[in-house]
């Protein structure tokens, strides 16, 4: 072989070890970075463990959810709109049930004006009012109680960074029922491709609904829905520091960074599958203020449907 063609060859894998280096090099920053947001995130909630009524609803109230042996466990999603000096309400309530047994995810809004129990306040208020009494611990333990269900898992979101999280992700696609305005944006009916302004203003208008909270609960999901494929299914790697900043600034989780590792790998395929449902209730004045009325039966209804997804196939 030529003098030649050596240094070709020397020239060339040394440029295909520098390469690979370099990939490894960023994975393994990227991995520290993903580790440094996922603790700076984290926050274990101080409410007792929920032990449901229901002595079925739980084989074994207080055993840890092992992700290891892909257990089905519960999540609470709450989005509060949050400002200096104002703790705000939790004005998007999500529940969902994950259960890889059966390759799927169940999923439902609380209605933020919902009527119950405050647990640890003594009042009975709107479900979202929780959240500005006693943040995340109150908002568990008084949703636990509603739905008679331990939650395992809760992520909080603070809604302005949601929106910059949307647009990181490349925005979220929709299929509109209907057409309207709100806030100054147009929706038109059909699919739509919304960026994070767009997306926050479709989710949060519901008086022109002409279901409701229903409707906005519904849009809430669909939009959730989109974010969630997006998220597990980001190719461009220069956005992940930009996305991690974001969600260091305005999420709190008491899902572990090892949590979070096992549900990107092994419960990926779980989110293609999500099933929805809705809480049925009636609108009711009350002292001058307007409340969603669940009666207790419809209470039972969501509770036996926690029950029968999260059980094993």
């Amino acid at each position: 072989m030529s003098r030649k063609w050596k240094k070709i060859i020397i020239w060339t894998a040394s440029s295909i070890t520098l390469i690979i280096l370099g990939v490894v090099s960023y994975v393994i920053y990227v991995a520290v970075q993903i580790e440094h947001t996922a603790t700076k995130i984290y926050e274990e909630p101080t409410r007792p463990v929920y032990v449901s009524k229901d002595p079925e609803a739980t084989p074994l109230p207080t055993k840890p959810v092992s992700i290891k042996d892909k257990d089905a466990f519960t999540v609470l999603m709450l989005g509060v709109d949050q400002r200096t000096n104002d703790p705000g309400r939790s004005d998007t309530i999500v529940v969902m049930s994950v259960n890889p047994s059966k390759n799927s995810v169940l999923m439902f809004n609380i209605p933020r004006d919902t009527r119950t129990e405050i647990i640890g306040h003594g009042t009975t208020d709107k479900i979202n009012h929780a959240y500005a009494f006693g943040g995340v611990d109150m908002s568990l333990q008084t949703i636990e109680n509603f739905l008679d269900y331990r939650i395992d898992y809760y992520v909080k979101v603070n809604m302005e960074n949601f929106k910059t999280f949307i647009d990181l992700i490349g925005g979220v696609e929709v299929n509109n029922p209907f057409a309207f305005d709100y806030e100054g944006h147009s929706f038109a009916q059909g699919p739509l491709e919304l960026d994070g302004t767009l997306a926050l203003s479709y989710s949060r208008m519901r008086y022109d609904d002409p279901r409701g909270d229903f409707g906005r609960n519904t849009r809430q999901r669909d939009i959730l829905q989109s974010v969630m494929h997006h998220a597990v299914n980001i190719q461009n790697v220069t956005k992940i520091q930009s996305i991690l900043d974001e969600v260091g600034n305005g999420v709190k989780t008491n899902i572990t960074f090892d949590e979070m590792k096992t549900f990107a790998t092994d419960y990926r395929s779980v989110i293609d599958h999500v099933d929805t449902v809705e809480i049925k209730g009636t609108g009711k004045i009350i002292n001058k203020i307007w409340y969603d009325i669940v009666t207790p039966e419809e209470q039972t209804r969501i509770h036996n449907l926690l029950k029968e997804h999260q059980q094993a196939k």
